[in-house]
């Protein structure tokens, strides 16, 4: 049964979606049952798989018995189930939230929300790049529905920009992995690092254009200067639970970014070697520099957050642009933290905007949300948690990624993520006094669900929990940055063992 396991994240929400949608006008009653039922057993799921990978062995799934590198391959190691795992939690918080009666205001709501969390999953735990592709689809093709999840102009407009930047990056992947497959011959990503490796120098131009077409699509996903334009107003018009689950998403662009360029381009490349370093070191640093001025610019909480995750994702790629084993390490903590205080902080911005009438987010004198004191609290936590103020979980990973670089990168690193921390905690100051002081007192106000309730409290209590877990988190993510700078451990795993093989 272990040895299925690793399949499960991706078995266990396709057949829930599909369940799920073929009752789509079925009782609303069994729909959230099935998909909260669901997405718990996901999360026993990947908490298994933790716990599995911490232990440092690789293990493959090799779908019908087709053995590496001819094979479709599922790999688990430590950077998969932790990405896992996040998701499982993630996906936890949003799905309670939208049980409140967000998933009632258009049709399919569990069933995509189902699909997509097995199209993310692929995608952390595929061997093969064009699987990587497919899932990418599966995954795109539920968020296009979820985004526009109850209608309105503003959910339409944001859709069909985010989809046609989604498509027109997922043309240039498959001219990505077509190139690659026809230098290297695999697909197996493996496979294609040892093939890389012994790579004669006619081909190596084709490598590198492949690589650097697959480096546009992640930093598309991801939302790297100057691909970052579609983010802030698809993010702000999505439904809260949907927006919550989007945290995730520029996270899988930076995981790809990890994962082929370390694995494929790590220390046995030869002179094809980190060919992503300069672009994403720089690249990074002025997404950080447009995120801080879009913070300060924002005029709607959503919008706020919104360019709060652009701030994250700058961050993250400044750890990748570093290029070292302390630097991974401190990224992936920072990970952990951002995607669920994020997430949550989307939630929030929908209880708050919910109870303030038709001023809803926007920036602007309104009405005092009736449960002022209990939502206040959760924002100044929220807040302080994403702008990285001590003692919680955003400082410990902004130290770590501020220790992990050299003089060189220090120089420009430091000013741009202390700049742009200020930005977010001027920003959020001035946001949370309009919200709660600047406006007037009133008895009216929505009653808010105590599934949203839940929902948010779960993702914004991950940030005091991390700060308690700190030192078990930083020491996997540690072990997990050692496992990813060292490939081969996993080229052996995959290319020449099959223990694990079903």
């Amino acid at each position: 049964m272990m040895s299925h396991l690793i399949v499960m994240p991706i078995v266990l929400p396709l057949a829930a979606a599909v369940a799920l949608l073929m009752t789509r006008f079925g009782n609303p009653s069994y729909k959230r049952v099935l998909g909260l039922v669901t997405t718990f057993a996901l999360l026993l799921i990947s908490l298994l798989l933790l716990r599995q990978a911490a232990a440092g062995d690789i293990h493959y799934y090799a779908l019908g018995d087709w053995q590496p590198p001819f094979g479709i391959v599922m790999v688990l190691d430590r950077l998969s189930a932790l990405m896992i795992f996040v998701t499982s939690l993630l996906a936890v918080g949003a799905v309670l939230f939208a049980c409140g009666g967000d998933d009632e205001k258009g049709s399919n709501f569990h069933g995509l929300f189902q699909l997509q969390l097995m199209g993310i999953n692929g995608a952390f735990l595929t061997g093969d790049l064009f699987n990587l592709f497919v899932f990418f689809e599966v995954l795109l093709l539920a968020s296009y529905a979820l985004l526009v999840h109850g209608g309105g102009k503003g959910r339409i407009q944001s859709a069909v920009h985010y989809a046609v930047l989604n498509l027109a990056g997922s043309a240039l992947f498959l001219f990505a992995v077509g190139l690659l497959y026809g230098a290297t011959g695999t697909l197996n990503m493996a496979d294609m690092a040892q093939a890389v490796s012994q790579l004669p120098s006619e081909r190596q131009g084709m490598v590198v254009a492949g690589a650097l077409l697959l480096l546009v699509v992640f930093g598309l996903k991801a939302a790297i200067l100057p691909l970052y334009f579609w983010l802030p107003r698809a993010y702000a018009s999505a439904p809260p639970p949907v927006a919550a689950l989007f945290a995730v998403m520029t996270k899988i662009g930076v995981y790809a970014i990890l994962r082929v360029y370390w694995l494929i381009f790590g220390d046995q490349a030869g002179p094809l070697e980190a060919l992503e370093q300069s672009w994403v070191w720089w690249l990074a640093l002025g997404t950080l520099a447009i995120s801080g001025i879009g913070v300060l610019a924002a005029r709607d909480l959503r919008l706020l957050v919104a360019y709060l995750v652009l701030v994250s994702v700058g961050t993250l790629l400044a750890g990748v642009g570093m290029r070292s084993p302390a630097a991974v390490s401190g990224l992936l903590f920072y990970l952990v933290h951002t995607t669920l205080v994020t997430g949550g902080l989307f939630l929030l911005a929908d209880m708050i905007g919910t109870q303030r009438g038709k001023a809803g987010t926007r920036l602007v004198r309104g009405r005092v949300p009736h449960n002022a004191t209990a939502l206040g609290l959760m924002f100044v936590i929220g807040g302080m948690a994403v702008a990285g103020l001590p003692p919680l979980s955003g400082a410990f990973g902004k130290v770590m990624l501020m220790s992990a670089g050299d003089s060189d990168q220090r120089l420009w690193f430091w000013p741009l993520l202390l700049g742009t921390g200020l930005c977010a905690i001027v920003a959020l100051s001035r946001a949370g006094s309009t919200l709660f002081w600047r406006s007037q007192a009133s008895d009216d106000g929505e009653p808010l669900s105590a599934w949203q309730w839940a929902g948010t409290g779960w993702l914004l209590a991950a940030s005091p929990l991390l700060v308690v877990l700190a030192g078990p988190l930083a020491g996997y993510t540690e072990a997990t940055a050692e496992q990813l700078t060292n490939p081969e451990p996993m080229l052996r795993a995959v290319l020449m063992q099959q223990g694990d093989a079903p």
